[in-house]
């Protein structure tokens, strides 16, 4: 390590001294509120024996999803590996709660890329909500921001659902803090109390004190493979909210009259309730490694987001390097610190559902797990990454040092 590079990562430390306090004040909350979920259960070892076949009268399965709907305050929860992503989680939810007729609202612009194929925006029509006959329409932003006004005007009585995307996405857009969610929700069940309100909470889980079913959503849906997971999930995802929201759901993941009841865990019930458990604190992990992350690219002269001192809502951590260039140079060094593959080279190409070159890299334990380090960007301007995860802070601040060798 060059003298000039130690300086520079032992400066950074220095200054979000305090934000690490208030990560490890909100991980301690999280962790005392997830253990409680699990002796209110009575969490046994007969819980992680998983049956095969159809699935019934699965002790471990019934316990698994209460506790996670204690842990987020829900009427109902269901976490299941049978969920191949996020985008799938997220599809299941529109698709069980939607019908023919019925209204769907972006709050905050375009949701995810990968949301456009579901929505109907691109790919193929016949496959996506629109194509089954639920309208669909946005809220455009205000510079960075939500457009409040222009959400209460747009909200109604024929508005059926609010999707409202608490990470960023692809986009530059500020990530919607637990706050901003109230508000959201409030003024949507001013406008029409029956609307449900809908978060994709990816990338959001333990990062604030409070879940958005906290503060009034309807349903939540995230990945296993994110946060919730603990970064030893193997595939999955959970949904949490209201009973009869969870069971539409379900039956859209399974089928009518199956639902929750049915699914081989395929022996992954012990990983779910382990990594549960262990989330709050990998989560404090990979936000103290983001928080050093923005400070030292401030420090040395590219503008990231969030910055160093302002509060966390979800993992991500965007960089703006302006060119090509050292866009691929640091995920190329994230790829080479990474515990797995690190000799491979990542380069740009299409991923399906994005309509620009991406390039990807992390080597993680779990292919595609974003809680694990991992930087990954669309090849257009402002040429950003979108760093996210580390399941110690020390890979991340290693990382972080062989990045400033190469580019400050």
């Amino acid at each position: 390590m060059k003298e000039s590079t130690y300086e520079i990562i032992n400066n950074a430390e220095q200054k979000v001294s305090e934000q690490f306090k208030i990560t490890d004040e909100i991980k301690e909350f999280n962790q005392e509120k997830v253990l409680d979920a699990f002796i209110k259960n009575q969490v046994g070892m007969q819980h992680f024996y998983t049956v095969s076949g159809y699935g019934h009268d699965d002790i471990g399965r019934e316990t698994l999803d209460k506790v996670f709907a204690d842990v987020f305050h829900a009427e109902k929860a269901m976490a299941r590996p049978h969920f191949v992503s996020g985008t799938h989680t997220l599809s299941c939810c529109l698709f069980g709660c939607l019908r023919h007729g019925d209204k769907l609202i972006s709050v905050a612009g375009s949701p995810y890329d990968t949301m456009e194929e579901v929505i109907g925006k691109r790919g193929n029509y016949k496959q996506s909500l629109m194509g089954h006959g639920v309208f669909y329409d946005e809220v455009p932003l205000a510079g960075d921001d939500v457009d409040f006004d222009k959400l209460k005007e747009m909200v109604d009585s024929s508005t059926t659902m609010v999707l409202i995307q608490r990470s960023r996405g692809y986009s530059l857009r500020k990530s919607l803090n637990i706050e901003t969610i109230k508000k959201i929700i409030e003024i949507v069940k001013s406008q029409n109390p029956d609307c449900i309100c809908f978060v994709d909470n990816c990338y959001g889980e333990f990062v604030e004190k409070l879940e958005p079913t906290d503060v009034g959503a309807d349903l939540i849906a995230g990945s296993l493979i994110k946060n919730a997971g603990g970064g030893i999930v193997e595939a999955g995802g959970y949904i949490a909210g209201k009973d009869e929201l969870v069971e539409l759901v379900a039956a859209s993941l399974t089928a009518p009259g199956i639902c929750r009841e049915g699914g081989a865990m395929f022996n992954q019930t012990r990983l779910m309730f382990q990594g549960l458990f262990m989330a709050p604190s990998i989560v404090s992990e990979a936000i103290k490694g983001a928080i050093l992350a923005s400070q030292v690219f401030e420090d040395i002269g590219f503008v990231s987001t969030p910055k160093p001192h302002e509060l966390r809502t979800d993992l991500i951590q965007t960089v703006k390097f302006g060119k090509k260039e050292p866009l691929l140079e640091f995920c190329k060094t994230i790829q080479e610190c990474s515990p797995v593959e690190s000799y491979l080279t990542p380069i740009p190409d299409v991923v399906p559902g994005y309509d620009d070159n991406l390039i990807m890299a992390g080597g993680t334990f779990v292919e595609g797990s974003t809680i694990e380090l991992s930087a990954d960007g669309p090849v257009r301007p402002p040429y950003a990454a979108y760093m996210q995860g580390g399941l110690n802070y020390a890979h991340v601040k290693i990382t972080l040092t062989r990045t400033v060798d190469k580019l400050a």
